[in-house]
């Protein structure tokens, strides 16, 4: 297995739901503005076409301040963008073979026990959720809680009702960062201090990766 890319920095993925929002370009645009670095295009229910078309406005976006711009789940879409973000279940192998080497890829995990076969494909990351009630996630079962987070194999980011009230609690429990949607999307300012404090607790203590 090859070396695993680091993640962006700070490590808050900001996954898009444009439901959320009247504006999703603007919306990146200010989270963007206010530290977040790296972005996920997640709008698997429009056509290709439409995706193409959000994916060369967010482009320049994440590119004037060296951030990371990935998309969920098509890999052909990926092949314009730093990497790949895989549903629950999907094939990192087969992904990582069409895309080579230097893309950034992970895995959507809903239990503890998938983060080993995640390392075991070569994900760079996984995503674990929901470890908060989340109205986002609402059908993945019970919330897991930060305590699954711990003694992970491969970087893991906290997902389902994180925010500044428990992203600390993630932190130190052992998450390498978090990902993000619904509150982003309709406060993208708040990313101002939810970087603040990613930064500084990943300074202080950084994950094993």
């Amino acid at each position: 297995m090859s070396q695993r890319h680091p993640l962006p920095c700070p490590p808050l993925l900001l996954i898009t739901d444009r439901h959320q929002t009247d504006d999703l370009v603007a919306t990146v645009r200010t989270a963007v503005a206010n530290g977040c670095r790296w972005v996920s295009l997640r709008e698997k229910d429009l056509p290709v076409g439409e995706q193409q078309a959000l994916l060369d406005q967010l482009r320049p976006l994440l590119c004037a301040v060296g951030g990371v711009l990935m998309v969920h789940g098509n890999v052909d879409l990926a092949r314009q963008c730093r990497g790949l973000h895989l549903p629950a279940g999907g094939d990192v192998v087969a992904a990582r073979a069409t895309l080579g080497p230097q893309a950034l890829i992970g895995i959507s995990c809903h239990h503890p026990a998938e983060l080993q076969a995640a390392a075991a494909a070569g994900a760079d990351y996984a995503t674990l959720s929901p470890i908060f009630p989340s109205a986002s996630k609402p059908g993945y079962g019970p919330a897991l809680g930060p305590a699954a987070l711990a003694d992970a194999p491969l970087p893991v980011l906290a997902l389902g009702g994180v925010g500044a009230d428990n992203l600390a609690a993630c932190l130190e429990a052992g998450a390498a960062g978090a990902a993000l949607m619904g509150g982003p999307m309709r406060r993208p300012e708040q990313m101002a201090g939810l970087a603040a404090l990613c930064q500084a607790r990943t300074t202080v203590n950084p994950p094993p990766g």
